[in-house]
């Protein structure tokens, strides 16, 4: 089946030769067919019109936390009158992830994806790390399997409390052998109290050996050696990049590494906030991403981050979409995703509103009327608490939100 989307006031494509396009349609299978203006669009099984509205495409969400169990509100507000942030939350997660069962967990990352989708989030990112034992790390990894093909072994978030003393060897042996069969990346937070680089090398190249791809938390609490690591061991990406040398700068710009920032993390511990101007000025690849996490960012609103980025990060409307749309493909080496030309994924989001522009003109509005996922519309009804998958169309009131015929 194929779907013609039409009047189109203003169409992201993301694509260098087709640009932004006013009074635009596009037609989908399961990939884009046909990107073109509206009075020249071919016919197609289905026609939706969505009078007008921002069509763009869907936010690729490439760093999430989502397999947890378990509320730090109170480290939050705590953290809010004054306390400073430090690793050592994770480990209240941890335990409560422990405890929970299968079910609550997935129920828990139901909750989460559902809540992404809703915002306009197509592809998502998961990883694990709230286990840090092989059972737990390798449940998380399946659970996290059963809801994104993007699914990142984390068992190197933190050493556990239990198990400090030789816990490299089992992160890089027995619970990688567990959790490899169901992740397709491998990550590790270097950082002061965490791990450190030589530690972080011998992570990454068992999980580079055992088939899969790097990604790497780097330089988020100190001017670490994260980065240069990154860079080393050609990681999709190095997230967080928030205190950086000029020399990180310079090799990440000549790097195929892209530089993940994380905007609902500084927003939630009041940390400095990423340059992300210095990196666009030097040629790095930049992606925003939403860390969604129980801790230190418990957002899933990849609009929330884009508003954030424009605000405090100083980037604008259009590069902080470009970060959050094929930025975010790029730091999963995606090419099929983020941009809406020809041949690629039929992800798309539908705005509420006549331009892009106003993810970050209108923060903490709803401007998510329509999502199609490889071509079909998405429902963005909510019951119990799990999103609703069925693919009818969404018929809601608003001029801008279409009708389909």
């Amino acid at each position: 089946m194929s779907l013609l989307i039409t009047n189109i006031g203003e169409l992201t494509t993301n694509d260098p030769e087709l640009g932004l396009l006013r009074d635009a349609a596009i037609v989908v299978g399961e990939r884009v067919e046909w990107v073109g203006p509206a009075s020249a669009a071919p016919a197609a099984d289905e026609r939706l019109d969505v009078r007008g509205a921002a069509v763009l495409p869907g936010f690729v969400d490439s760093h999430s936390h989502l397999v947890f169990a378990g509320d730090r509100a109170p480290e939050f507000a705590a953290r809010m009158a004054g306390e400073p942030y430090t690793g050592g939350g994770i480990r209240t997660t941890v335990a409560a992830t422990r405890a929970a069962t299968d079910d609550e967990l997935r129920a828990n990352v139901a909750r989460l994806v559902g809540e992404a989708l809703r915002q306009g989030t197509t592809t998502i990112e998961i990883k694990s790390g709230y286990g840090l034992s092989t059972p737990d790390e390798a449940r998380s990894v399946r659970i996290a399997r059963e809801f994104t093909d993007e699914v990142t072994f984390l068992g190197a978030h933190v050493k556990p409390a239990d198990t400090p003393d030789g816990y490299v060897d089992l992160v890089t042996g027995p619970m990688l052998d567990a959790c490899a069969p169901y992740a397709g990346w491998v990550d590790v937070f270097c950082e002061r109290g965490a791990f450190d680089v030589e530690e972080s090398r011998r992570v990454l190249k068992a999980g580079i050996a055992a088939g899969l791809r790097p990604r790497i938390h780097a330089n988020q609490l100190t001017m670490g050696g994260g980065v240069q690591l990154a860079v080393e061991l050609d990681c999709a990406s190095a997230d967080h990049c928030t205190h950086l040398s000029e020399a990180d700068v310079d090799a990440l710009a000549n790097s195929n590494t892209v530089a993940t920032l994380l905007p609902g993390a500084e927003f939630s511990t009041r940390a400095p906030w990423p340059d992300a101007r210095r990196l666009l000025a030097a040629g790095v690849t930049v992606a925003l991403a939403s860390d969604c996490n129980p801790g230190s960012s418990y957002t899933s609103s990849m609009p929330f981050c884009i508003a954030l980025a424009v605000r405090d990060m100083k980037m604008t409307p259009t590069e902080a979409v470009w970060a959050a749309t094929a930025g975010g493909a790029r730091a999963l080496r995606r090419p099929d995703l983020g941009h809406l030309a020809p041949g690629a994924s039929a992800d798309l989001i539908v705005l509420d509103a006549p331009s892009h522009l106003h993810l970050a003109y209108r923060p903490g509005v709803p401007l998510i009327s329509s999502v199609a996922r490889k071509g079909t519309l998405q429902s963005l009804c909510v019951a119990e608490g799990h999103l609703l998958n069925a693919s009818g169309p969404h018929h809601p009131e608003s001029p801008h939100k279409g009708v389909l015929s």
